[in-house]
């Protein structure tokens, strides 16, 4: 017995040395995770819109404790610990490793945290940690363009795996979920680092071992214009709208408003489902982006277009003159199109058709051009597809550019002639979005030469990364056809059309930009949500709100050297011209002066609509 003793020492002790060894290791030194501080977001002029703040939250390692639920129930007075936090950590425990610590409770006040730090010694596997916290200083203003950071979650576990990224999040609680903070998340989160240390039989903390510093993510300075993106959110305030406000000279997006907006902030610890269901529920639609995300019937926006293509294709001249008696008959027919003013324009050349936004004339261009050719040329303007913008793919809309193929796969019908003539004045079955609005209007002012809207101006270390996807880089990309097929002297004649409709003796917005003190170009348009019946007059007093016409306007300035593109949308705003426009005044006498006016007047088009 002697001898079987002293082998079995020998086995355990000399031969099975390393394994036990190990063993013995493993029971004693861990190791921890350290998450890297998330990159901080910036506009381009160096104001911080997101960053990284240190709070304190409550964690406790469950596998340790026999009688958990009885803890939990106890740490509820300790630390104001409620139902719905028990619940949200009973689901977030499933994400976590087992020995692990899940936090508790987020947040901690100074209260709370004397509280337990008095009765810590009840609680052996209970620890309070300070942590990095994204916060965005300014709320609801950029919520639409930053987006913001969630919880981690199955589905976000799932798409690291297949990215082979999951072990870059050891420790990190947070992702970016949507804008910015999803679309360059590998930019903002940074690498993780670790720490090897010894503890005690009760999981506390004894001895460092080993540090190796995490790597910090990178900051991102934004295309973003905080003061211009502020200023337009107080103009919107308590509408249901939309503005995109570009550089023409290389796509920066300088502000994207979505009114009504959300605060981010209520998402980073995970938002109540109280919470949740008031912005899912509410009629405005906060979650809803409108910039992007909004389709709308471009309207009487989309005649300067029109009218260089129908002047490239020969289907109109420079010297064409239509009459307008006020209506437009579909030949062989007895079907009548209006005109927005009744008693009609007299005779009608290519830039009184922008200036007076005269409908007749662009019945006839649709009809002369055809859907396959309108759809051609709208196409190569932007319309129908996504602008590139460096977002997320399903966070922007195609919205509907219109075609045989489309109404087939749509309704099951074919087109018919008819279906063409309201597309003519941006009505009908297309529809776009206010970002495509501004793309469109960048081409139009760079004469052919696209540039992808971006909201990426640099990293901290002012060199963008090799490895974003191309397509996002803030590079123009010349479209040759346009750029060749379109002649100066047509790009010419609609930008003097919407000069005209500024400053012309009939211009639309003529009464609004009276007193400008800069020159400017525009085209406003009165989306309809209901179509008039024979000789109905539209008065917006006797309809419910949600059936009262778009407002939309597009606007670029100064005229000789533009420095910024205006998409705006008001829904159910009454008139383009005269509510649309007024807030684009504002927007311009702001950014081109600095004057700043909170008092929008605008004017209320309940007799007629106007164009």
């Amino acid at each position: 017995m002697v001898i079987v003793l002293l082998s079995k020492l020998a086995h355990l002790q000399i031969f099975s040395y390393g394994y036990y060894n190990t063993k013995s290791n493993n029971n004693r030194i861990e190791i921890i995770p350290i998450p890297p501080n998330r990159g901080i977001i910036y506009d381009r002029n160096g104001v911080a819109l997101a960053t990284n703040n240190t709070i304190y939250q409550l964690n406790i390692i469950p596998d340790k404790i026999r009688n958990l639920n009885e803890q939990l129930e106890q740490l509820k007075s300790i630390v104001n610990l409620t139902d719905e936090d028990i619940e949200n950590f009973q689901k977030e425990r499933l994400n976590y490793k087992s020995h692990r610590a899940v936090p508790l409770k987020y947040n901690l006040t100074q209260e709370e945290i004397a509280h337990f730090v008095v009765n810590q010694h009840l609680y052996p596997y209970v620890n309070i940690t300070g942590t990095q916290h994204r916060y965005y200083p300014y709320g609801s203003a950029l919520t639409h363009v930053l987006g913001y950071v969630s919880k981690i979650n199955g589905q976000d576990k799932i798409r690291l795996e297949e990215q082979n990224k999951i072990t870059e999040y050891v420790g990190t609680n947070n992702i970016g979920k949507i804008g910015i903070e999803r679309f360059y998340e590998d930019l903002l989160h940074g690498q993780p680092g670790y720490e090897e240390v010894e503890v005690n039989n009760r999981g506390r903390i004894v001895r460092l071992l080993n540090h190796h510093d995490p790597e910090a993510g990178e900051d991102v300075y934004l295309t973003i214009d905080l003061k211009l993106q502020l200023y337009i959110q107080k103009l919107l305030e308590g509408r249901r709208a939309a503005v995109v406000a570009l550089d023409p000279n290389n796509g920066e997006v300088l502000a994207l408003v979505s009114s009504p907006s959300y605060d981010p902030n209520l998402f980073v610890d995970g938002i109540s489902s109280t919470k949740y269901k008031e912005l899912l529920n509410d009629p405005k639609k906060p979650l809803f982006n409108r910039t992007m995300l909004g389709s709308y019937p471009p309207a009487s926006t989309v005649k300067p277009f029109l009218a260089v293509s129908a002047l490239s294709e020969g289907v109109i001249t420079p010297k064409t003159v239509v009459y307008d008696p006020g209506y437009w008959q579909l030949p062989g027919t007895t079907k009548r199109f209006r005109d927005w003013m009744r008693w009609g324009h007299g005779k009608v050349d290519t830039t009184k058709s922008i200036e007076e936004s005269v409908d007749t004339f662009y019945y006839q261009v649709a009809y002369d051009l055809g859907i396959d050719r309108i759809n051609y040329w709208m196409k190569k303007f932007g319309y129908g597809e996504r602008s590139g913008i460096d977002l997320s793919p399903n966070e922007e809309t195609r919205a509907v550019l219109p075609n045989r193929d489309w109404k087939k796969s749509r309704y099951k019908q074919s087109w018919l002639q008819g279906d063409t003539i309201p597309v003519g004045i941006g009505q009908g079955y297309w529809t776009a979005t206010p970002l495509q609005m501004a793309k469109a209007l960048t081409i139009l002012v760079n004469e052919g030469v696209v540039y992808t809207p971006h909201l990426l101006l640099k990293k901290k270390s002012d060199v963008l990364d090799t490895a974003l996807p191309k397509q996002n880089k803030p590079l123009p990309v010349e479209d040759s056809s346009l750029v060749n097929l379109i002649s100066k002297s047509n790009w010419q004649i609609a930008k003097q059309g919407m000069y005209r409709v500024m400053f012309g003796s009939r211009g639309t917005a003529r009464k609004v930009y009276a007193d400008a003190q800069y020159k400017a170009a525009g085209k406003s348009g009165t989306a309809q949500v209901y179509g008039l019946k024979n000789d109905e007059i539209y008065n917006a007093d006797s309809i419910p709100e949600h059936l009262r016409d778009h407002a939309l306007f597009i606007a670029y300035a100064p005229f000789d050297k533009p420095k910024i593109v205006l998409a705006i949308v008001l829904e159910n705003g009454g008139g383009g011209s005269t509510n649309g426009g007024a807030v684009a005044k504002h927007i311009l006498d702001y950014y081109l002066l600095g004057i700043e006016s909170t008092n929008l007047e605008t004017t209320d088009s309940s007799i007629r609509r106007d164009d």
